[in-house]
């Protein structure tokens, strides 16, 4: 892969603009509450006759204290009542999902949140039995069993008990090792704790680990932010999810108590955006897109070479599953030409579970024009590239003729060094990996109607 830094930070200055991550397309905030049980029981029933393997998400809400950047759905609480109650509203819709994939393998299990060791190691075996229960988990090697973990609320043993469990990767959210920045976002959690936690992690052979880590937060400056990257480096995570901060006080209240006085302008963003790649590409990391990077010698790149990378509500993984069921608080699930969310709300959530229905809330059926759609979208996010003779020949379209005006559109781009064409086939430069949002964007036609703004900075 082409990782030279020949970038020209004023023209990456232009494309600084607010743009949607594409987890989806169309995007969650276009899902509608139209979309209920009944269309979504509708598309489980036309896949009846697959067999292939499915992803399950489960998300587990609960954090013991607020995170000041997290915009996530999550409860703080400590009532161990109210985390019972939730796992048996789990358990129940579980049970319910089952019912139409039981057939198939569970070839991806992701557990996220909140914080999903915040569950003890009794109610942790006990919600990975009722999933085997139900499901049939794959206990190959070439399962993708994930985790994400609070480091702070790790309890003695557990990550002996986490692999015991079945999972094979595990995800630590790190954002920031500089002690100022994370007394700002309320998050300590010293390096020298991470580096047991480290040792401790490898002696259990771990497919891989994760780092997220998070650019733009309050104190950040190029000098912490070095040794921060020159911290991870010597741990060395497999992989890295470098995210910039979306400072959103109006949507997500805990935001309140950053001041955006502390906040790392655009020029700053920009300068530690580059120092990131710089530092992890000089260290044997490639940058597979968007904010993702993985050790060369790790299955996301392998992933990215041969064009099996897919990405989806958990980031980038290997092309394993073709349908997601998501359970949970504001899971998500994509089955289909559909997608269905979970009430956010956690009393909601539970009072549709105990009446003996799936807690769906809304979504949205994909038409021919936003399958389209989605599969450029996800060609430019995973495989860095777009083959409109791919494109023309399984839709039975004439690219130029229906996408004349993107294509007119992404000349500026061009001429900024972020895209070139090698005949029929559109390649995304080095640069342009740092604004794939931009290029996306150009194919989204709901942006024209919705303005951009309520989403979060591309840089």
């Amino acid at each position: 892969m082409d990782q030279k830094f020949d970038w020209d930070r004023r023209i990456l200055e232009k494309y600084a603009v607010s743009a949607p991550r594409y987890t989806s397309y169309p995007t969650a905030n276009l899902f509608s509450e139209d979309f209920t049980e009944e269309d979504y029981s509708e598309a489980c029933a036309k896949l009846n006759h697959r067999i292939s393997p499915i992803s399950v998400y489960v998300h587990i809400p609960f954090c013991q204290r607020a995170c000041f950047y997290c915009g996530c759905n999550r409860t703080i609480t400590r009532s161990k009542k109210k985390i019972q109650e939730y796992l048996e509203g789990l358990y129940r819709e579980i049970a319910r999902r089952s019912d139409s994939f039981s057939h198939r393998r569970v070839l991806q299990l992701h557990w996220g949140g909140g914080t999903p060791n915040y569950l003890d190691n009794s109610q942790m075996t006990e919600l990975m039995h009722e999933l085997a229960t139900h499901f049939e988990l794959d206990g190959s090697e070439s399962r993708d069993f994930s985790i994400e973990i609070d480091p702070r609320s790790v309890e003695e043993q557990s990550i002996a008990l986490i692999r015991g469990l079945g999972f094979n990767r595990i995800s630590l959210g790190i954002q920031d090792f500089d002690p100022e920045v994370q007394r700002a976002i309320n998050r300590v959690q010293p390096y020298e704790f991470i580096r047991e936690l480290m040792q401790e992690i490898n002696r259990f052979d771990f497919s891989s680990v994760n780092f997220d880590l998070i650019y733009g937060l309050p104190h950040q400056n190029l000098e912490r932010m070095k040794k921060t990257l020159d911290q991870v480096v010597r741990l060395k995570p497999d992989r890295i999810a470098c995210y910039n901060y979306a400072h959103m006080p109006d949507r997500f209240p805990a935001q309140r108590a950053i001041a955006s006085t502390a906040l790392p302008g655009v020029e700053q963003k920009l300068s530690i955006c580059e120092l990131i790649g710089k530092t992890l590409t000089e260290n044997g990391y490639q940058h597979i897109g968007l904010d993702h990077f993985a050790l060369n010698d790790d299955e996301l790149c392998r992933a990215a070479e041969t064009g099996n990378l897919q990405r989806n509500f958990q980031g980038y993984s290997r092309t394993l599953a073709e349908d997601l069921v998501g359970i949970g608080a504001s899971a998500i699930s994509e089955v289909g030409d559909c997608y269905a969310q979970n009430q956010k709300d956690l009393n909601s959530y539970l009072d549709v579970s105990r009446n003996a229905g799936l807690p769906i809330i809304k979504g949205i059926r994909l038409s021919k024009d936003d399958r389209i759609r989605k599969k450029i979208i996800q060609s430019i996010c995973c495989k860095l590239r777009l083959d409109m003779e791919e494109i023309e020949t399984e839709f039975g379209i004439s690219f130029r003729r229906m996408f004349s005006q993107q294509l007119e559109s992404l000349k500026p781009l061009e001429r900024d060094g972020l895209v070139r064409w090698n005949n029929s086939v559109l390649e995304v430069s080095y640069a342009g990996r740092f604004v794939l949002r931009n290029i996306c964007m150009l194919f989204d036609q709901y942006l024209q109607s919705k303005a951009p703004q309520s989403f979060s900075k591309v840089v």
